[in-house]
């Protein structure tokens, strides 16, 4: 804890990411190398607008992440918050950040915020983002007008609600979006201002369970049905499927859900990356009039990957009978 009388406590944890990469050598490639102290020293101004209280839980690849080290990492944030800190900051990578938000924020209980950062380029290259990320995290985590807004992601000076946004860039600085919604709030001259006031969250218990498994397959022209017949036989408690358009599947497909959904639950999501599937529209074998008939439920605005945590939580918890109500319109 690095101590100034008078100035709120901040948590910041690393879990790894480019943010934290350096390359070893000259076309070696980067790798996670900079812990959250190193991260720090490039931007001292932090130490002028907080007390910090600065570790690293992991240095791994976000794709290397698990259910399991997230609920490690919400249990350091928690006890953070509960031993008297203002807020809390993850770094990480930019990968699974949209997911590993979403996770947290289903289940983050405080009015105090969870802000969640990372990078596009790594700290070796030149015009490195992450310390102007890191920096705009701390000036939204500190914000009065953060509060109440669950977990958010800060990105080249936007908030973004965790259950919206979305990397939809592979390489660019400019790489997440909320798509049909647009960024919270953002930081102008190192202030965070909102458009809108906190809108009334519901959180979920700490799962019981942690075994559960999700599959997610996405459907495509003139897919077979050998992998959707073999989900039940290899042991998975749910699936979500990134459907067609606004929620389709081919007849065949729709054939084998009907026989699937007395046993697991069945999201169908929609695999264009923006706008809700559809409820009443289309009604061949295969829409989503066909599915919901056959006990499929529909995702709304929540892209297939949340839908995949979501009901894994469910499960988790033994709320998956909750499933419409958490599915957003």
């Amino acid at each position: 804890m690095i101590e100034h009388s008078g100035l709120p406590r901040l948590s910041i944890a690393s879990l790894g990411g480019t943010v934290s990469m350096q390359a070893a050598a000259v076309g070696c490639g980067v790798t996670p190398t900079l812990d959250c102290e190193q991260q720090l020293l490039q931007v001292p101004q932090l130490r002028e607008m907080a007390q910090l209280n600065v570790t690293s839980l992991c240095l791994v690849p976000s794709a290397s992440l698990s259910f399991r080290a997230l609920l490690d990492v919400l249990a350091w944030a928690r006890c953070e918050v509960e031993r008297g800190a203002r807020a809390v900051i993850l770094t990480q990578g930019t990968d699974s950040l949209e997911e590993t938000a979403y996770f947290l924020d289903l289940l983050w209980p405080f009015d105090a915020p969870l802000v969640m950062t990372g990078a596009m380029r790594s700290a070796s290259q030149p015009g490195n983002d992450g310390p102007a990320n890191l920096l705009a995290a701390a000036q939204v985590a500190l914000a009065q007008g953060s509060s109440g807004r669950g977990v958010l992601v800060v990105m080249n000076d936007q908030v973004h609600c965790a259950a919206r946004v979305r990397k939809t860039a592979s390489l660019a600085m400019a790489a997440f979006e909320s798509p049909g919604f647009g960024p919270l709030g953002e930081v102008v001259e190192g202030v965070a201002t909102y458009r809108h006031p906190p809108d009334r969250r519901e959180v979920l218990p700490l799962p019981g369970r942690t075994d559960q498994r999700v599959a997610l397959l996405e459907a495509c022209l003139d897919a077979d049905t050998a992998l959707l017949q073999a989900v039940p036989t290899l042991g998975y408690d749910g699936l979500v499927i990134a459907g067609f358009g606004a929620g389709h599947v081919s007849g065949s497909w729709s054939d084998v859900l009907e026989h699937m959904t007395p046993t697991m639950p069945v999201i169908i999501a929609t695999r264009t990356g923006k706008g809700p599937t559809a409820g009443a529209t289309y009604g061949f074998s295969g829409s989503e009039i066909d599915l919901q008939k056959k006990g499929v439920h529909m995702a709304g605005q929540l892209c297939p990957r949340k839908c995949r945590i979501l009901l894994w939580l469910l499960i988790g918890t033994d709320r998956q009978h909750e499933l419409p109500r958490w599915l957003p319109s």
